[in-house]
Parts: C-alpha cells; sequence; structure tokens
C-alpha cells in the first residue's frame, strides 16, 4: 500500500504543535489517493510518540538516539531517507519552519526528487497539486507534481488540526549507520531571554510597526498578547531594523511568514514587504490612524485612531471577556 510520510518536529522532548498540523495534512491528503500515513519522529529514546495517531499516523517511527535532542541536519536527513525508502513513501510532508526549510530541501535532493516548498493547499488530482501565494502575496501559483515521490512543506497554521481518532502503531527504528556529518553539527539551541510564542506558531499576533513612536510602547502590545494569553508579538521590518526589536519578531517577506487565526496590525501602515508575510492570516485587524494607510485595504477589521488610546480599551475588555 503506498505511504504518505509525515515528518514531525520536537523541541526539548516534546512533539511540537506544527507535527499535528503536518499528520492532518498528510492525512487529508492520503485518504484521496487511498494511502497510509507513517509518521516519522527524530529525537531521543524519552520523546513520547504515543497519541500521535489520533491526528492521523498509522505508524509512527521513532528514529531514537540520544544524540539526536537537537537538530542534526546530516543525521535527521539520512533518518527520514531511509524511512521514506523502507516505508515506499509517494509523497514525503514536513513543516515549512527553520527546520523545515533546512531538511526538506536535503531529503529531496538525496532522493533526487521534487520539492514544493511553503505550500498553503494540497491535493491529489492526478497527481499532487499545491498552491501558494506568490509575487508577495499578489498572486497564488497552483503546480501539479506528476512525478512520484516528491518531498512538500506546508505553511504553519494553515492546517487546522484534526482529530482522526486512529490507534497508532509505535515501533522504534535505528539511526542509519552512515547518518553522521562531520561537516555540520548543532551544539547548542539559545532561545529568547524572555518567554514567548514563536510568531510563526501562535494562534494570535499582535505586530507593532514605526506608529508606536519608541520601543518602550512594545509594552503595549506585550499586555495585549499577554491578555489574550496565546498571542506572540510581531514586528515590522522599519521597526527591526531600528534595533526595537529581535529579527526573530519580523513579520514579512525578509522576516517570518505567518497565518495566525487573529492578527492585529499595530501602527504598521502595510508595505508589500510586510502584507507578504501576513496576508495569508485568517482574519485581520488593522489598527492606525491614517485612513488611506495600504494595510486597511487587506484588514477584514479596521480601527482608524490613536492607538495609545485604543489599545489600553482593547486590553481591558479582552481581560474582560477572558475573566482575568
Amino acid at each position: 500500500m503506498a505511504a504518505v510520510l509525515a515528518v514531525l518536529e520536537q523541541r526539548d522532548g516534546t512533539v511540537k504543535k506544527i507535527s499535528h498540523e503536518v499528520l492532518t495534512a498528510a492525512r487529508a491528503l492520503a485518504d484521496r489517493m487511498g494511502a497510509r500515513v507513517v509518521a516519522v519522529l527524530v529525537g531521543p529514546p524519552a520523546l513520547a510518540a504515543d497519541g500521535l495517531g489520533t491526528y492521523g499516523a498509522d505508524a509512527v517511527h521513532h528514529v531514537a538516539d540520544e544524540g539526536l535532542k537537537l537538530y542534526q541536519p546530516g543525521a535527521y536527513t539520512a533518518a527520514v531517507v531511509d524511512r521514506a525508502k523502507a516505508t515506499g513513501a509517494s509523497v514525503i510532508v514536513l513543516g515549512a519552519t527553520a527546520l523545515g526549510k533546512d531538511l526538506g530541501p536535503r531529503v529531496a535532493a538525496r532522493l533526487g526528487v521534487s520539492f514544493a516548498g511553503d505550500v498553503t493547499t494540497l491535493s491529489h488530482e492526478g497527481g499532487v497539486t499545491v498552491s501558494r501565494p506568490a509575487y508577495s502575496g499578489k498572486a497564488v501559483y497552483r503546480v501539479t507534481i506528476s512525478k512520484l515521490p516528491c518531498v512538500i512543506s506546508v505553511r504553519p497554521n494553515v492546517f487546522e488540526p484534526v482529530n482522526n481518532s486512529k490507534a497508532g502503531t509505535v515501533e522504534v527504528a535505528s539511526l542509519p549507520p552512515d547518518a553522521d556529518d562531520p561537516r555540520v553539527r548543532t551544539l547548542v539551541v539559545k532561545a529568547p531571554e524572555r518567554a514567548a510564542i514563536d510568531v510563526a506558531e501562535a494562534p494570535i499576533v499582535v505586530s507593532g510597526g514605526r506608529g508606536l513612536k519608541d520601543p518602550v510602547n512594545f509594552k503595549l502590545l506585550e499586555e495585549l498578547a499577554a491578555a489574550f494569553g496565546n498571542a506572540a508579538v510581531g514586528a515590522s521590518r522599519a521597526v527591526v531594523d531600528a534595533g526595537w526589536r529581535p529579527h526573530g519578531d519580523q513579520v514579512g517577506q525578509t522576516g517570518k511568514t505567518v497565518s495566525p487565526g487573529l492578527y492585529i496590525a499595530v501602527g504598521i501602515s502595510g508595505a508589500i514587504q510586510h502584507l507578504a508575510g501576513m496576508r495569508t492570516s485568517k482574519v485581520i485587524v488593522a489598527i492606525n490612524k491614517d485612513k488611506d494607510a495600504p494595510i486597511f485595504k487587506i484588514a477584514d477589521y479596521g480601527i482608524v485612531g490613536d492607538l495609545f488610546e485604543i489599545l489600553p480599551r482593547l486590553t481591558s475588555e479582552i481581560k474582560k471577556i477572558k475573566g482575568s
């Protein structure tokens, strides 16, 4: 039986949310193809692989090795390629995250197959058909890959995790003997000092631009994000270039592409570079004192006014709704 291989991610011993989205996308595609879904999870033996069947995995292959707690390009590539060959995978699906953007092309090159990155739709129509925004979101291109196997990465927060109520078997797989690559080795991963949700994974993103006037005023955005409880704070390129926020917060063509359920743009005019990174958000709210700001053209809801008056009131109302 044909197989769709879903490549999962873990961090600090915990399976990441993007893995559930990848499984959901893989399950939907496999159902159209009449295929099974095999998930591959690379990491230390202590990883909890149970329960992944509920997101659509018929089987989970846990490539367990204590040395793989951190992403190691050579070893991860070898592990995924080995599982792809062992399962006869027709399609390999992974997340378009920092890890996936490095791993996906490596796997495709090793297998000598096609690669489609950062896709927002995935279907089977005489081949694997994918689509994604192009030209800074001004157009959407659609491509059908007729020759399989292929490797595809899916944009985070696009495929809503779905419970498929499958049992999903778990088996431990060994790391291929030639997996080590001494040329590139990850020694340590430094996380931001403040505990924060990555903007690329957050269900709600509150972003600020030059309209905030001073970096200290990002406290208003942080308070609003804290009121939501599951939100991340993002920033425009101009703000990052000015040194107000770290590059990891930047949303846009040269920053991170986000697709949250709710995106709140505060004091952001809406340059095309920024729109390219967030226009696929499900609901967009813009707050700006300039009624002619380009951001309002793509916003679902717009508030024309002084953000320094609006944000505290909005935060207060969210707290009331949340009962905090």
